[in-house]
C-alpha cells in the first residue's frame, strides 16, 4: 500500500456528505447509571462522494481515479468542504490561527494542529497534509520566511525551523488542509439512468492514520 498525493475530484466532492466519527463504548449498570469510555484519543471521519456523481464524465472520473489506487489499496486527499482551513471557511488565513507550541531554544520541528474549542473542553487534532502554498508561520507574533526561517513538509505536516524558536516564544501557524484518506470499498456500483447521465449512489471514504 502507499499513499498518492493527489486530490479526489473538487466538482465531484462538492456534493459529498459525511463527518467526524467518535467511538464510544458505553455500559448501563444495574442502577440505570451508565460508564462511558472512548478507545479512540482521536477522531476519525468518514465520506460518501457518490452524491457529487451527476454526469456520465463525472462517473468517468471517479472510475479513473477509483482504479487509480486500485480501490481500498492507497491513499489520497480528501478536500472536507465544512472543515479545510485553520480557521473558519470563510475566513482569511493568518499565522497566528492556531498555536503549534512554545519555543524552549532547543526544539526545531513542530507538529501542525487544528484546536476545536466549545467553553472549556478543547480537542487538539494533527494535521498532516497541509496545502502546499498555503502555510503560514509566526513566531512570537512575527511572520516567518517559508525557505529562509523555515520549511514544511506537506507529507507529514512538520514545520522545521532553521533556528530553534527562543524559550517562551509561540510558535503558531495558518494553513488549509485535506484529510488523508482511503475508498472504503472494493466494489462501485454504477446506475446508467439516462443516456447523457448516471450515478455512483456509494462511494464510501474514510480517514486513514499515517
Amino acid at each position: 500500500m502507499a499513499f498518492h498525493e493527489i486530490r479526489f475530484p473538487l466538482e465531484i466532492a462538492l456534493g459529498a456528505s459525511g463527518g467526524p466519527e467518535r467511538r464510544t463504548e458505553i455500559v448501563t449498570l444495574g442502577s440505570g447509571r451508565e460508564e462511558r469510555n472512548s478507545p479512540w484519543a482521536m477522531s476519525r471521519r468518514r465520506y460518501n462522494a457518490g452524491l457529487g456523481v451527476k454526469k456520465l464524465d463525472d462517473i468517468h472520473e471517479a472510475v479513473a481515479f477509483f482504479e487509480a489506487r486500485h480501490g481500498r489499496l492507497h491513499g489520497f486527499r480528501w478536500r472536507d468542504r465544512a472543515d479545510w482551513k485553520s480557521g473558519s471557511p470563510g475566513a482569511s488565513v493568518t499565522p497566528l490561527d492556531q498555536v503549534l507550541g512554545v519555543g524552549d531554544g532547543a526544539r526545531t520541528a513542530f507538529q501542525l494542529v487544528k484546536t476545536y474549542v466549545s467553553g472549556a473542553a478543547s480537542y487538539a487534532r494533527e494535521i498532516v497534509k497541509p496545502v502546499t502554498g498555503s502555510l503560514r508561520v509566526a513566531v512570537a507574533g512575527e511572520a516567518m520566511e517559508e525557505g529562509a526561517d523555515f520549511s514544511a513538509d506537506h507529507a507529514t505536516g512538520v514545520v522545521t525551523f532553521a533556528v530553534a524558536p527562543g524559550e517562551g516564544a509561540a510558535v503558531t501557524a495558518g494553513f488549509e488542509f485535506d484529510v488523508p484518506v482511503r475508498f472504503d470499498t472494493d466494489f462501485l456500483d454504477i446506475n446508467l439512468a439516462a443516456f447523457e447521465a448516471g450515478s455512483v449512489p456509494d462511494i464510501p471514504v474514510v480517514e486513514i492514520r499515517l
